[in-house]
C-alpha cells in the first residue's frame, strides 16, 4: 500500500468515570475500544459517521469495570463481532461475552494489517491493557486507567503519531474535594489514575518529532477542570506543534486523522 494512500482516523465518542468508547479506523480494518456506553447510542453514532457495525473487524478492552463494557453483552447479541482480550482478562467478563465470542491474543498481535502491542496497566481490576495500534507507519497509544506507566511501557510509546491518555485528576482538587478518604487514596494510588502532572510528565517523555496530536482522557467530574488539564501540559512545555484538545462525557471529539 502507498503510504500517501494510508487511513488511519479516530473518534473519542464517550470518555469519563460514566462510560467509555473509541473507534478507530484504518482504512477497511476498523476497532471499537471499551463498549461503556449503550448499544443504541454507538448505532447511532457510527451512523452519523455514515458507519455501521459491518464495517468493524473488532473490539478491543481495557478492563472490566462497568464505564468500559457495561454496553458490552448488548453488542455482541446485535452484532456478529468477537472481541480480542489476553486470555487472562477472560474470567473478568465472562458474564457478558460468551467464550466463543473471544479471540485470545499474545502480548503483539493483528488484525489484518494493524499491528497492536498490549501496554500492561496498574489498575484495581483484575487484568488491565493499553494498546498501541499501528498502522503502516502511523500509530495511535490508548492508555487510560492506570496509576501509573511502567518504564518498559513507556520506553514503547516513544514518538507515536496520536496518544489518548488518561489525565484524570488535580491532586490538589482531589485531596481537597468531596471524595471519602478511602476514595482519594484508591485514585492516587498506584492501581488507581494518573493525574494531570503525572500524565504531563510522561507526554514530555514520549512526545516526538511524529506526534501530531494528544487527547486527554477521562477527566474526573469532581476533581479536575480542562483548564488545569491544560495548564499541567503548559507547565510542562509541551511541543506547541502537538494539537491537545480534551475528550469528554456527553460530547464526541471531531474525527481525528493523523
Amino acid at each position: 500500500m502507498q503510504c500517501n494512500s494510508i487511513k488511519m482516523k479516530f473518534k473519542v465518542l464517550a470518555s469519563g468515570s460514566k462510560g467509555n468508547c473509541t473507534i478507530v479506523l484504518c482504512d477497511n480494518t476498523n476497532l471499537i475500544i471499551d463498549m461503556g456506553i449503550s448499544y443504541l447510542t454507538l448505532k447511532k453514532s457510527l451512523e452519523e459517521n455514515s458507519l455501521s457495525f459491518t464495517d468493524f473487524s473488532g473490539i478491543l478492552i481495557t478492563h472490566c469495570h462497568t464505564d468500559h463494557i457495561k454496553g458490552l453483552a448488548s453488542l455482541l447479541k446485535h452484532t456478529k463481532l468477537n472481541i480480542y482480550i489476553p486470555e487472562e482478562m477472560y474470567e473478568s467478563l465472562k458474564e457478558y461475552v460468551e467464550k466463543d465470542r473471544c479471540i485470545f491474543v499474545e502480548d503483539k498481535f493483528n488484525i489484518n494489517e494493524v499491528n497492536i502491542e498490549l501496554i500492561h496497566t496498574s489498575h484495581d481490576a483484575p487484568y488491565s491493557v493499553g494498546y498501541i495500534i499501528n498502522y503502516f507507519e502511523k500509530s495511535l497509544v490508548y492508555v487510560t486507567d492506570t496509576g501509573y506507566i511502567n518504564r518498559k511501557y513507556l520506553n514503547k510509546m516513544i514518538d507515536k503519531t496520536a496518544y489518548v491518555i488518561e489525565s484524570n485528576h488535580d491532586e490538589i482538587m482531589l485531596m481537597d474535594g468531596p471524595y471519602p478518604r478511602f476514595l482519594k487514596e484508591r485514585v492516587i494510588s498506584d492501581q488507581g489514575h494518573l493525574s494531570n502532572k503525572t500524565t504531563a510528565k510522561y507526554l514530555k517523555k514520549v512526545i516526538g518529532q511524529s506526534t501530531k496530536i494528544v487527547v486527554l482522557a477521562h477527566l474526573s467530574e469532581k476533581n479536575n477542570t480542562e483548564e488545569k488539564a491544560i495548564g499541567a501540559m503548559i507547565e510542562e512545555e509541551i511541543d506547541k506543534k502537538v494539537e491537545i484538545i480534551i475528550a469528554k462525557q456527553y460530547e464526541e471529539t471531531k474525527m481525528i486523522k493523523i
